[in-house]
């Protein structure tokens, strides 16, 4: 007997037949089919079918608005069309292919001022484009994608949270290529002025605040990788704060805090959709407090900076706000510095508890990671007694309810679940 579950099955020749073969390997099957069964335990938590049921795409992409009052907005996104003639064309030389501009940036700014409401296209050639993207709040709906491969068209920065935000001014701005007037100068300045003693989350290679962003097609990677040791170095390729992103046929590599899913405003919800695609990292590496579905991706967790205890999500939802990331449809893996250990120390997950370090985490006040992974294959290398580690910033430990009729949203407990997964980790095999 095949030893994938139907969907399992269903995924692997939906990959074969589709460019998502291009982004995802095929995982090797697992030998045995594991079973999840409710309720699981306090520090693996599984849901039964009827607790399953809410958690969905239209739960976490159909509410928007303030978290205090959400309005019921369905969001349908289908898959991202590039057809027709784009806006503007991103190459090495302008007039050659087509190119109108050698920087993404300046594409940006380009559909910035011709304004509008209609959706703007940005076609980027292949090739190595470095330095950072701004893309501010009030820019047109745009599409930003890449001609041919995703491998072939790659976004690329090095940049370390740790620096000062003098030193990231000047790291992100050599050439004063960014000037007052521009349309990302004021993201570029509520970063260079920071009073803090690091540049913290602004260290990213692209940065969204606009509403209807579309990126398809595309490699960004952080490119700072192993340079530096496994202490904390937050490096960032994607940061993304505005409502009704969509996201398909990206990869997306570094190591720390790869993918911020963001929401610029705090009380407000932003939604987030990510298809086909590949994030890879070693810390905490989708993370943030936007209400995301995440489809027929791979997450792939390395070794080669943190040779051990690597985590993968770490949400940061609203205490009050029951849709944080959605996993489903999806491949979970690791590398084979985790395969070769003598016992798999993997995380899939924690909570951020994002903002509470100071007072340790508060029930119903600190915001409290919401997350299900369901439907997915779980690759060897993960901890299968605990797959998910303590909180972020207060250490607080992994907790769930197992009693009959549970509160899945009570705030003295975490909110991190798992349903109908297979695969090496997904526990004991039956």
């Amino acid at each position: 007997m095949n030893p994938f579950p139907a969907i399992l099955r269903r995924l692997a020749a939906a990959a074969a037949a589709t460019t998502v073969a291009l982004l995802l390997p095929a995982p090797a099957p697992a030998h045995a089919h594991a079973v999840q069964t409710a309720p699981g335990t306090p520090i693996r938590p599984i849901l039964s079918r009827a607790e399953a049921a809410p958690y969905a795409a239209a739960s976490y992409l159909g509410w928007s608005g303030p978290y205090a009052a959400p309005t019921k907005d369905p969001w349908h996104p289908g898959p991202i069309l590039v057809t027709g003639r784009p806006d503007f064309v991103v190459g090495a030389s302008v007039g050659v292919h087509g190119a109108t501009h050698t920087t993404v940036q300046a594409a940006v700014n380009a559909v910035f001022a011709a304004g509008g409401t209609g959706r703007r296209y940005v076609k980027i050639l292949p090739g190595t484009y470095t330095g950072t993207v701004f893309i501010p709040a009030g820019t047109p709906p745009l599409t930003l994608y890449g001609a041919g491969r995703p491998a072939d068209v790659r976004l690329e920065f090095t940049v370390d949270a740790t620096i000062t935000p003098a030193a990231w001014a000047a790291l992100v701005n050599p050439a004063g290529q960014l000037a007052e007037g521009d349309p990302a100068w004021p993201m570029f300045q509520s970063c260079a002025t920071r009073t803090s003693a690091t540049a913290g989350l602004c260290a990213t290679v692209v940065w969204a605040q606009s509403t209807d962003l579309r990126l398809r097609g595309l490699t960004i990677t952080n490119t700072l990788l192993d340079t530096v040791d496994r202490g904390t170095h937050q490096a960032l390729a994607l940061r993304t704060d505005a409502d009704r992103t969509q996201v398909e046929q990206v990869r997306l590599i570094g190591r720390q805090d790869t993918f911020y899913a963001n929401a610029n405003d705090p009380d407000r919800i932003a939604r987030v959709l990510v298809r086909d695609s590949y994030i890879e990292g070693d810390t905490d590496f989708v993370f943030g407090r936007a209400s995301a579905l995440f489809e027929r991706s791979r997450f792939h967790l390395v070794s080669t900076r943190k040779p051990s205890g690597g985590v993968i999500f770490a949400p940061s939802t609203a205490p009050g706000y029951p849709y944080g990331f959605l996993v489903r449809h999806c491949w979970i893996t690791a590398d084979e510095g985790y395969l070769a250990a003598a016992a798999p120390t993997g995380h899939l997950g924690r909570a951020w508890d994002q903002g509470a370090g100071a007072t340790g985490y508060l029930p119903g006040v600190s915001p409290n990671g919401q997350l299900v992974i369901r439907d997915s294959y779980l690759g060897a290398g993960f901890d299968p007694v605990a797959p998910w580690a303590p909180a972020a910033t207060t250490a607080r430990p992994f907790a769930a309810r197992t009693d009959p009729g549970r509160d899945l949203d009570d705030p003295a407990y975490n909110r991190l679940f798992e349903y109908g997964n297979a695969g090496p980790s997904a526990g004991s095999p039956a």
